[in-house]
Formats: C-alpha cells, sequence, structure tokens
C-alpha cells in the first residue's frame, strides 16, 4: 500500500522531467506500431501515450507533451494530491493531464512549460 496522508505526499512527492517528448494519439488498427507508455480503451479507438518521435514515426500527429512523475507512491485510495498539484500548475496557467499507474502519478503538462511546471511542483512540495 502506498502512502495516504497529504502532508507527508506533498513534501515527498518528488517530481522528476523526462527528458523526451510524449504524445497522444489514437490507434484504430490491429496491432499497436508503437510501445505505448499508457493506453486507454474508448469507444473512438485506442488512445495511445508514448515518446512523441514514436507516434510520429507510425504517422500518428500530437502536439509535445513533457512527463512529469512523482516519484512518490501514493496510495490509489489517497485524498487530495491531485487536487493540490492541479490547483498548484492552475494558477500557473498549465494545463495538466494525469494517468496515475498503481505506484506513481504521472502529469503531462505542454511541452515549452515543463520548467515552470516543475517549478510550481517543487514549491508545493516545499510548502
Amino acid at each position: 500500500m502506498g502512502e495516504t496522508d497529504l502532508g507527508v505526499l506533498l513534501a515527498t512527492m518528488e517530481p522528476v522531467l523526462h527528458p523526451e517528448p510524449y504524445g497522444y494519439g489514437v490507434w484504430t488498427g490491429a496491432s499497436q506500431p508503437v510501445q505505448p507508455f499508457a493506453t486507454v480503451q474508448e469507444a473512438e479507438g485506442l488512445t495511445v501515450v508514448a515518446p512523441l518521435a514514436e507516434l510520429h514515426a507510425a504517422g500518428m500527429v500530437s502536439d509535445p507533451w513533457a512527463r512529469i512523475s512523482l516519484t512518490v507512491q501514493s496510495d490509489l485510495a489517497a485524498v487530495g494530491l491531485t487536487a493540490a498539484f492541479a490547483g498548484a500548475l492552475g494558477r500557473e496557467g498549465i494545463s495538466c493531464n494525469v494517468i496515475a499507474g498503481f505506484y506513481h502519478d504521472h502529469l503531462f503538462v505542454q511541452w515549452d512549460r515543463r520548467e515552470d511546471a516543475m517549478s510550481a511542483l517543487r514549491a508545493l512540495s516545499h510548502a
């Protein structure tokens, strides 16, 4: 089980910025042409989140997104973590798409705002 105490989660979230841009695409074919980081099955097709270069090589178009992983092991039942980092990023005008894994949360922010997002998350962690 992961951490549920919001104060501990915020103080120890330690965001890590991944160096390469990621993208979102929709794949409707039989086999996936990329090694996805994450997928979401929707009625319209399979949403694929993968490194941007792989998506482009497979013919999928996407804007670049930065992936920031919170290294704290948060419990899926923890309350308030998503609201806290979404609020901190929102106050800076940074949109955020979240994928929650079993162990960690992964935030996707605009590529050109990645350093601003890291600053906002670090400030939240040290507040």
